[in-house]
């Protein structure tokens, strides 16, 4: 069984940051790239982006805004994004608030021996960071070993590519015919659908509405429970 990115899946799509952990905040409003741009660490983490955004701090900073404003969920930008939340989860600032039904139903697919991987838009470091604290009661709580193998976009492909889920289901010697994938989004469940994967929808409170052609072509589910 594979999974998607978590939000709107596995947590509400309302989720959202403490403001400091945001990157535009972190880059322009906080300062941080004209303070720490002459730092190695610094530049080694801007290395992936585009050259003519790493002429200076203010450049760095247009182009960041240019992402986000537009939701283009960029490689280079994902990975940066996965540094930051290392920082915020082992400081103990970000915890990971999944929905109740999320952790008990991965638990028992696992014990009855389903094979569970996450596809994200997410960075693997990210994803690896994100089930690393997840909230239990006033603490957290690890539940990375419930996952066989972790892809993005830099492992895997995009996410609105057959040839990305394809490529997934041959990594984890799985045929495509017996794999699922549970998504929030139409269009990976279509790219999914495309690859020869059994694809279903989570329709989970926030989430954008879903049109009355979408729920014809595939199955929607509210909560992970509703599946057998």
């Amino acid at each position: 069984m594979m999974h998607p990115t978590f939000r709107g899946t596995w947590l509400t799509a309302c989720f959202s940051l403490p403001r400091g952990y945001h990157l535009e905040h972190l880059l322009c409003q906080a300062g941080h790239a004209r303070s720490s741009w002459a730092d190695s660490h610094f530049q080694s983490l801007i290395a992936g982006f585009p050259e003519d955004t790493r002429q200076d701090a203010d450049a760095l900073i247009a182009h960041v805004h240019h992402l986000t404003t537009r939701d283009i969920k960029a490689v280079y930008l994902k990975q940066l994004q996965g540094h930051l939340w290392t920082t915020g989860f082992s400081n103990g600032d970000l915890k990971t608030p999944l929905f109740e039904d999320v952790v008990p139903t991965l638990e028992a697919w696992k014990a009855n021996g389903k094979t569970l991987a996450i596809f994200s838009s997410g960075s693997v470091q990210a994803q690896l960071q994100f089930f690393s604290y997840v909230r239990h009661g006033d603490s957290t709580r690890d539940i990375k070993h419930l996952f066989a193998a972790h892809y993005d976009t830099v492992n895997a492909g995009p996410k609105l590519d057959k040839s990305s889920y394809e490529h997934i289901c041959r990594h984890l010697n799985h045929d495509v015919s017996k794999v699922t994938f549970l998504t929030d989004n139409v269009k990976e469940a279509e790219a999914a659908t495309q690859a020869g994967v059994y694809s279903i929808v989570v329709d989970r409170p926030g989430n954008a509405p879903l049109s009355d052609e979408s729920k014809a072509a595939f199955p929607v589910i509210q909560k992970l429970t509703d599946l057998p």
